[in-house]
């Protein structure tokens, strides 16, 4: 069975805190390896990742040296720095290593060893791979069950508020809100065309990057040609015709200050139903309601169709917050409970 992120964020530190490995198995792209990096740098824990599908067996376990009748290994650096000090020791690509460096691994997530050298107490380790029900997208070895069960296994299965509320800090709200209104761009989920180019979490972070090096965030030949080389063709054709008319999206700061009512005026029942989305992503019910932003919502509020009204109610009235019920449910001389009323009893 498949967790969100969100589940594996909070559970997997337990694992990891009991010196267990744990096996991050999922699709290209998804994220795996950031979130390890989230999880180590929650934990106070520098990263150190070797890429295990280029790794030979000296890579693994050193190299031998002889001293007199001995033979010992010299352990690699990266083995070395995780047996000195406490680290996250990330092995990515398992599953397209060799036998030999497989069964090394066997030992290390076994025993927390390699040829005698034990790793620092408080050094953890995490790995990712495409394997599992995806494996057969990918040109990977299977695991047995043997390996598996030195694992802490999860199968990984993101949603799209995972990467939303990933994206609000690290996209520029052009390409988040794209995603957030164009959801089935965000990544390919069905059967994969050899040589062709699909998004992918991944290729979107890539993407956002790339087009703010070049200035590029609006509809343009250069944006539709970048995109296209970071997220395929139909997925830079939306992407292009949404930046067409982003300028005329309302932000959730106009929304709240009164401004651009016309525009609000304007929006589709999709559109209404992003902005209320966003006002949810980013928590703004979670924070007490000035008597400026009440008034605000209050006429917007009165102004959206039943079913974007009640989305927007069931945002506020579950975000936790019970003086913001209060204080919406009755502003502007008690307009919004006559609204509410109107819509439940139609």
């Amino acid at each position: 069975m498949s967790v969100d992120f969100k589940t594996f964020v909070s559970l997997a530190p337990s694992v990891s805190a009991a010196k267990l490995p744990v096996l991050l198995r999922g699709r290209h792209g998804i994220g795996k390896s950031q979130v390890v990096y989230q999880l180590a740098a929650k934990a106070g824990l520098p990263v150190v990742e070797r890429r295990a599908s280029q790794m030979t067996e000296g890579d693994l376990v050193g190299l031998p040296s002889i001293e007199g009748n001995r033979t010992s290994f010299n352990p690699p650096d990266w083995f070395k720095i995780a047996c000195e000090e406490p680290v996250c020791l990330f092995l990515d690509e398992v599953d397209r290593a060799t036998l030999e460096v497989r069964q090394g691994i066997f030992e290390l997530t076994d025993s927390r060893k390699l040829n005698g050298h034990n790793l620092h107490e408080d050094t953890i380790i995490f790995a990712a791979v495409n394997g599992g029900e995806h494996g057969e997208q990918y040109q990977v070895n299977e695991m047995d069950p043997a390996e598996l069960d030195r694992w802490s296994v999860w199968d990984i299965e993101p949603t799209v508020e995972d990467w939303l509320a990933w994206g609000k800090d690290n996209v520029d709200s052009l390409i988040w809100d794209f995603i957030n209104q164009n959801r089935a761009h965000l990544e390919h989920n069905a059967d994969i065309e050899p040589n062709k180019r699909y998004p992918s979490r991944r290729s979107w972070d890539r993407l956002d990057k790339v087009l703010q090096q070049a200035d590029a965030l609006e509809a343009s030949p250069a944006m539709f040609n970048l995109a296209q080389s970071f997220v395929g063709f139909e997925a830079a054709v939306a992407l292009n015709d949404f930046a067409k008319n982003y300028e005329r999206i309302v932000t959730v700061e106009q929304l709240l200050n009164g401004e651009r009512v016309d525009a609000l005026a304007a929006m589709s029942l999709n559109e209404h139903c992003a902005m209320i989305e966003k006002l949810e992503s980013e928590e703004i019910c979670k924070a007490e309601f000035s008597d400026n932003h009440v008034t605000h919502l209050a006429e917007y509020f009165v102004s959206l169709p039943s079913e974007a009204a009640m989305k927007l109610w069931s945002v506020i009235s579950q975000a936790g917050v019970q003086e913001n019920v209060v204080k919406f449910h009755g502003a502007n001389n008690g307009a919004v409970g006559s609204h509410l009323s109107k819509i439940l009893g139609a």
